[in-house]
């Protein structure tokens, strides 16, 4: 069943989300304010989040800030509904890596659609993951093989060339936003928009790629065990490289290993 989080401090508005959600056939799980919405996002790993922006102790921007630093919920879809609606209060939502955002009052045909487009976006972004990991092991396959270089899953653009230089020096470690902000000298906000303006996707997923297909590599190249491989691709818990390469591939790592090693010795 399709989890989703909604983070709103009024009760009314809450209980109402709470309600239609359940109606459509999803697990809803409510959190009051910012700080308890982070704590259950992290418990609960929804598919996709809804927050309001004005909340006390953490306000949606902080909220959207601590997950997207946060390799176990970077890519959870997230949605903010709010009052707040000048062109401005949008903007930086967005900036901030927001996937929508829908200005109050909203009606629930419109957030069940704004659900619905985050979902099939997310469905895409897997099935084009799986698609990568079967270019990597048909490039295993073939003779040259060994030369192959998964650096090339990163975007070739003169204009970024700094971004990507740094995340290839460092991905085996665990960076993120922030840290390639910082190190190519640009706000958090700018990067995320420029990234995401030049290559279509947001900074912190071409991190996930490089890592997926180092990970895809090492699956299929050693005998490494699934933690030696998370630990090597940059992920301090293994639990989080299960979650991300089951969003990436439909399946658990040591799962495809095998059927790649036995599709690979078919085909050879």
């Amino acid at each position: 069943m399709t989890k989703v989080l909604v983070i709103e401090d009024e009760a009314e508005s809450r209980d109402i989300f709470l309600d239609s959600l359940e109606a459509e056939g999803f697990e809803a799980i409510a959190a009051e304010n910012g700080r308890i919405g982070v704590l259950k996002a992290q418990e609960h790993l929804p598919d996709l989040v809804i927050c309001d922006i004005v909340m006390p102790e953490l306000d949606g921007y902080g909220v959207l800030t601590t997950l997207r630093q946060n390799p176990l919920t970077a890519t959870i879809p997230f949605i903010f509904l709010s009052a707040k609606a000048t062109k401005a209060e949008i903007r930086q939502g967005m900036d901030l890596g927001a996937d929508d955002y829908l200005t109050k009052p909203s009606t629930i045909e419109e957030l069940l659609t704004a659900i619905a487009a985050r979902l099939k976006k997310q469905s895409a972004i897997k099935q084009c993951y799986a698609a990568q990991s079967q270019q990597v092991l048909e490039a295993s396959s073939a003779e040259t093989a060994k030369s192959t270089d998964p650096q090339s899953i990163l975007p070739s653009d003169p204009q970024l060339s700094e971004v990507f230089q740094f995340i290839e020096a460092n991905y085996h470690q665990a960076i993120n936003l922030n840290d390639v902000a910082r190190a190519v000298g640009y706000s958090a906000a700018y990067l995320t928009d420029l990234v995401r303006r030049q290559t279509g996707q947001p900074l912190h997923r071409w991190i996930i790629q490089r890592r997926m297909a180092a990970a895809c590599s090492l699956l299929l190249e050693t005998n490494q065990s699934v933690e030696q491989i998370a630990e090597a691709v940059g992920y301090r818990y293994t639990g989080c490289f299960f979650r991300q390469f089951r969003i990436s591939f439909g399946t658990t790592p040591q799962v495809w290993r095998n059927a790649q090693r036995t599709q690979g010795s078919t085909l050879s």
